[in-house]
């Protein structure tokens, strides 16, 4: 296998990712994707001058997570590498992760009873506004504090998301982690209660049970969020740092906490910044830019729209991105890459196995193969369709930052 480490040489290297959240999709209005719908004038110049081609998240037909889909183009074969959710979820937040820690998403959800069971009417509680995700999680932490001697930490994320440790005595190994989502996935449907798939597992979900039904008691007088779901069961993963991997100091400029997480968990610098648009990511890409060699940008909303549905939402943060563009290139990095981590097409609402379109800007690329940038017109680049892992590879090459290998 070749250590590509060996092979770095990364003196002036200046590599930007950029990374629209779920930008691949399928047709939704007259035949068009959403990236064929939005009007990207600054894209297609690009476009033009620039390498393209579409990734594979995970392998065909497998439809990936955010954590997989993001350490895939990171440089980290996801198949090899499975991380819960839940980990990035609680180093996004900020969360000091120790071995003795089980790391847990949750979502604040929305049910009604029927026959005193609940079901699932919104898994997102209306993807209700952080402060008030703040104040349910101070009302939750106030009352449950320890079960079974085992001690609950909690931290607010992102509208309806949240990050919960749960504290052990003693360090935990992956077996404790073995235990289902307690989201069902749809609307419709009763939550699914924790079940271990080991005995120290079974222990886990005994208690995660009962603070979920503590949890149910204390909102059940909310009109929104008056459910907690789980998932994403975590403990403390070992990894190569991206630095390790690919001699480049990295830093992550991402407003939600998983993102901020996983850039964390591979040992990427968490940039802080005040704001939550597009701009003031990159007034802060360009506050930072001599202080790394390597940015991931990560900008959330086109998959948030395409998980509602909402074609003409994401066509609209496509076209907002495109106006940005030109600040971007003002930086000049030796490379620029904007792509996704995964498929999110608005017609089916969720992540897909689709391949994702993209764009490799540098003076090294042989280019003109694709007029505009979106899925179709990035099926006939010069990169094919390739595995995301290689992406890594792919933008150091392009950055003229490998040597030969061999004599």
């Amino acid at each position: 296998m070749i250590i590509i480490r060996d092979l770095v040489k990364t003196t002036g290297v200046k590599i930007l990712l950029v990374v629209l959240d779920g930008i691949g999709d399928l047709p939704c209005k007259e035949e068009k994707t959403p990236l064929e719908l939005a009007k990207t004038p600054n894209l297609d110049s690009l476009v033009k001058k620039s390498a393209t081609g579409l990734h594979l998240p995970i392998d065909y037909g497998i439809t990936p997570g955010s954590g997989p889909g993001h350490l895939g183009i990171f440089g980290y074969e996801p198949q090899k590498i499975v991380i819960g959710r839940g980990i990035l979820e609680a180093l996004g937040v900020g969360l000091e992760v120790k071995d003795t820690d089980l790391a847990v998403r949750g979502n604040f959800a929305t049910v009604k009873y029927e026959n005193r069971i609940p079901i699932v009417v919104d898994r997102r509680a209306g993807r209700i506004p952080t402060e008030e995700n703040r104040r349910l999680v101070e009302r939750i932490s106030s009352h449950i504090k320890e079960i079974e001697g085992v001690k609950i930490i909690l931290k607010s994320g992102m509208e309806h998301r949240l990050a919960m440790l749960l504290r052990f005595p003693y360090s935990l190994t992956s077996e404790a982690e073995k235990i289902n989502d307690t989201d069902p996935q749809v609307s419709g449907k009763p939550p699914l209660r924790a079940q271990g798939q080991t005995e120290v597992a079974e222990r886990v979900a005994q208690i995660l049970n009962q603070f979920i039904e503590r949890v149910a008691e204390l909102l059940q007088n909310e009109t929104q969020a008056n459910y907690l779901l789980l998932r994403g069961f975590s403990v403390k993963p070992s990894l190569l740092s991206f630095e390790e991997k690919f001699g480049l100091k990295a830093g992550c400029i991402a407003v939600y906490p998983m993102y901020k997480g996983l850039a964390s968990l591979v040992g990427m610098k968490v940039i802080p910044f005040e704001g939550e648009t597009i701009k003031d990511e990159i007034e802060t890409l360009r506050r930072e830019w001599d202080h790394f060699d390597f940015f991931f940008i990560h900008i959330k909303k086109t998959d948030s729209y395409g998980e509602d549905g909402n074609w003409e939402g994401k066509t609209k943060v496509i076209e907002e991105f495109d106006s940005y563009l030109p600040e971007l290139l003002a930086l000049k990095p030796s490379v620029l890459c904007i792509t996704g981590d995964h498929s999110t097409p608005c017609v089916l609402r969720s992540h897909s196995w689709h391949p994702v379109p993209t764009l490799i800007y540098s003076p090294y690329v042989l280019g003109y193969t694709s007029q505009r940038f979106t899925e179709r017109e990035c099926l006939k680049g010069e990169l094919g369709v390739f595995y995301s892992f290689k992406l890594m590879p792919l933008l150091l090459a392009y950055a003229g930052a490998l040597k030969k290998f061999g004599a």
